[in-house]
Formats: structure tokens, C-alpha cells, sequence
């Protein structure tokens, strides 16, 4: 288990990274919105406390779409002004605002479902306009094994936590921006601020696999076992991500807003 978590989320890092300096923001941020943090995180959930936990627990992930958006907008707006440490406190606080009232209102399944519809909807107009991005610079493999590190560090902090405070907050905390953060800061730090708002307004395009990740082991585990919800969750997953990148495809056509 310890080998998977230090080994999936810095290898995934690696793989957006290369693909943003290589096909730019749009593609990087798409990729990103995969569960690839969430998933394996749900998957030790179940194994550790069984399938009707993380049940719940992919639920409250599902609702956490909600604060995963709050922190990109918050972070793509603050970077417009602002150098990434008050950027990324202030997205942090957003995070931690909206988890929190997530949290208090501990919703189910159906109303999960219909407040990550909803955000998914309506995120990609509150975005700050940003120009078309040129080419990005080239990675260094020192800023490549920064962002893996990083990256690795965020994770086992996560699901060190996650577990430990029953399946609302786990569900919440397997949905902590850790590849937001790490993406976002070096990028702003690299790229710039249009960089990061169009990497960040892509990932939330990308989040509707993520969305049907959870909707799926929040109905399925119950009643198929935790191999066979994880198996049809992952299947569902990448068609739906498919699916989306039309809608990426779509949005990138549309000439920025004044």
C-alpha cells in the first residue's frame, strides 16, 4: 500500500507535467481531473474499513467537487494579482470553507450528485479570462522531481489523516487539492497566471470522470463488493473522461472574454 501511494500520484505528476509542457495548459488541467489521488485513497477506505465506509466516504468525495472548484477559482483569480504563497493561502481557505460547510451538511448521494452537476455547470464562466498559451518552457528534471516530491508528501499526509475521522471527512479529505496545489504553484511560478487560470478552468472540465468515479463505488459497493465497484467505477470513469474531452475541445474554440 505505502509503495502505491509513493509510487501513483508522483508518476501521474510526471505524466501531466510532461503533457502541459508538451500540448500546453488545456491538456495538462484535463488530465489532472482524473481520481487519481481520490481513487486509490477510496480503495484503502474500503480495504482497511469496509465497502458501506467508503461508500459513504465516495459520497462525500462526490460532494467535494464543490470545494475542489472553490479552491481553482480561488487560486486562478488570486494569481492574477497576487505572487502563489497568498495565492494558494487563499485557495486553501476557500478549500477549507467549503469543506466545511460540506461537512455540516453532510449530504447524500442524490443532493451530492446534483451540487457537482451544478458546479461543474457553472465553473468554467467564473473563471478569469486568460489569453491563448504559447509554448510552455521546458521542465527541468529538478523542478520534475520537486513536483513528484511534493506530490508524494501530500499524499501520505492525506490519507494518514483521511480514515480517522469517519467517512465524511475521509470522503472530503481524498479530495484535497494535492495535484491542484503542486500544478498550480509550480505553473504560476513557470508559466504565469494565464497559465495557471487556463490549466485550472480545464481540470474542472476534467472533473466529470472524477464525479462519476464516486457516484459509482457510492452506489455499487454496497452490493457488488468492493473488486467489482472499483473495476465499473474505473471503466465508467475513463469513458466519461473521454466524453468530456469534446467539451474541453469545445471551450477551447471560444475566444477569450474581454
Amino acid at each position: 500500500m505505502l509503495a502505491l501511494k509513493l509510487f501513483l500520484v508522483p508518476s501521474f505528476l510526471l505524466l501531466v507535467s510532461l503533457a502541459g509542457a508538451r500540448w500546453g495548459p488545456t491538456v495538462a488541467g484535463w488530465l489532472a481531473g482524473l481520481p487519481v489521488v481520490a481513487g486509490p485513497i477510496l480503495f484503502f477506505l474500503a480495504i482497511e474499513h469496509g465497502a458501506d465506509f467508503a461508500s459513504g466516504a465516495a459520497a462525500a468525495s462526490l460532494s467535494a467537487v464543490f470545494a475542489s472548484v472553490s479552491f481553482s477559482l480561488a487560486y486562478a483569480h488570486a494569481a492574477q494579482r497576487l505572487a502563489w504563497p497568498p495565492s494558494l493561502l487563499i485557495a486553501l481557505s476557500a478549500w477549507g470553507l467549503a469543506a466545511g460547510a460540506l461537512w455540516w451538511l453532510a449530504p447524500g448521494t442524490g443532493l451530492s450528485l446534483l451540487l457537482a452537476l451544478l458546479t461543474l455547470l457553472g465553473a468554467p464562466r467564473l473563471f478569469p479570462a486568460s489569453p491563448t498559451a504559447g509554448a510552455a518552457h521546458v521542465v527541468s528534471a529538478a523542478e520534475l522531481a520537486t513536483r513528484m516530491l511534493a506530490g508524494a508528501c501530500l499524499t501520505l499526509a492525506v490519507t494518514a489523516v483521511a480514515g480517522r475521522l469517519g467517512h465524511g471527512w475521509s470522503g472530503l479529505l481524498s479530495v484535497f487539492p494535492v495535484l491542484g496545489m503542486v500544478l498550480a504553484v509550480f505553473s504560476q511560478r513557470s508559466e504565469g497566471a494565464g497559465f495557471v487560470a487556463s490549466l485550472l478552468c480545464a481540470m474542472a472540465t476534467g472533473l466529470y470522470s472524477f464525479a462519476t468515479f464516486c457516484l459509482t463505488l457510492s452506489l455499487a459497493l454496497p452490493h457488488a463488493g468492493i473488486a467489482a465497484a472499483f473495476m465499473l467505477a474505473a471503466c465508467l470513469s475513463l469513458t466519461v473522461q473521454v466524453i468530456s474531452k469534446r467539451r474541453l475541445a469545445a471551450a477551447r474554440m471560444q475566444p477569450a472574454r474581454p
